[in-house]
């Protein structure tokens, strides 16, 4: 029969055993949040950037943005659930099944996706390989003990309305890419092969990449099949000017090459190359992201509007 003394030394020890859970809970809760926090709004403020790197993880054009959407809304649900008490073991339930499919969906789609840019995260570079499993099971780990040592969640009321305002912003995000594509226009002129170009006269395309982007190296490869007739090709490197020449005989493209990509892009904003602006006399007539640049529809548009031959 135990003694009042060892009842009492027990019973402080599972205050103190449930103290331990409650704070490595909690910790592994923020963490958790601030890496769903962090994700969600850089893909809310942006929308049009997350959908173009959706379908660089090869997720069909036409499902890009809505895809681009329902993650960044999600993502950024989740780290608020987290950040609650009362919904912590919701939002860890959440941020587990995210996290389950996006592994699932890099497993499947891996022998495609292998080496590419995870691009999951801002001023983290991911690449898809056997360390994004182990980075993504981490964090399934971190929402296993979240939710295993959170209370029960309740109150689905409240829950619900920070999802519609989130859903809310989500539309405004939409909206403004909307209105930004609208009002595109071009800058006078730009530096083009150490001439001055002036960007109002005949047609141009403003070819948008990376000399180290596989994508990129595609759709250039695929842009010097075709004739453009009295368009002007016009190349602008993002980064790495110094390989512009080298990509471009690579890619057989004859093209010129303006060192201005940060100036055009004041005016011509978006996320990741390969991108596209038609240009007919000053007048932005159309705008073309990497998911359709790499689609047969993109010449089509080309062709109809006089770009090409």
């Amino acid at each position: 029969m135990s003694s009042l003394p060892d009842l009492a030394t027990a019973a402080r020890e599972d205050l103190r055993l449930s103290r331990w859970k409650s704070l490595s809970g909690m910790a592994a809760a923020i963490l958790l949040s601030l890496i769903f926090l962090v994700s969600g709004v850089w893909k809310l403020t942006d929308l049009d950037a997350t959908a173009e790197r959706m379908v660089q993880a090869l997720v069909p054009v036409s499902l890009s943005m809505p895809a681009a959407f329902s993650v960044a809304v999600t993502e950024v649900f989740a780290g608020v659930l987290l950040l609650v008490p009362r919904f912590r073991r919701w939002g860890a339930l959440l941020a587990g099944l995210m996290l389950l499919a996006f592994m699932v969906y890099i497993g499947a789609l891996y022998d495609r996706l292998l080496g590419d840019e995870c691009n999951c995260f801002p001023w983290l570079e991911r690449i898809v390989g056997p360390a994004f499993f182990a980075g993504d099971a981490a964090m399934l780990a971190l929402a296993v003990v979240a939710g295993w040592w959170a209370r029960r969640s309740s109150g689905w009321r409240p829950a619900a309305a920070i999802l519609c305002g989130l859903l809310v912003l989500g539309g405004a995000s939409y909206a403004t890419s909307l209105v930004r594509r609208g009002h595109a226009d071009v800058p006078e002129s730009a530096m083009v092969d150490g001439k001055l170009l002036s960007l109002r006269q005949g047609r141009i395309l403003l070819y948008f990449f990376d000399p180290e982007c596989t994508h990129c190296l595609g759709v250039a490869r695929a842009m010097s099949k075709h004739r453009w007739g009295g368009t002007r090709l016009v190349a602008v490197p993002t980064r790495e000017p110094q390989f512009a020449v080298d990509f471009l005989e690579y890619a057989s493209l004859a093209a010129a090459v303006s060192p201005d990509a940060a100036a055009l892009r004041q005016s011509l904003p978006f996320g990741d190359p390969p991108y596209a602006v038609a240009v007919d006399t000053g007048k932005v007539v159309a705008t073309f992201n990497s998911g359709e640049m790499e689609q047969p529809g993109y010449f089509e548009t080309l062709r109809r509007l006089g770009f090409v031959e």
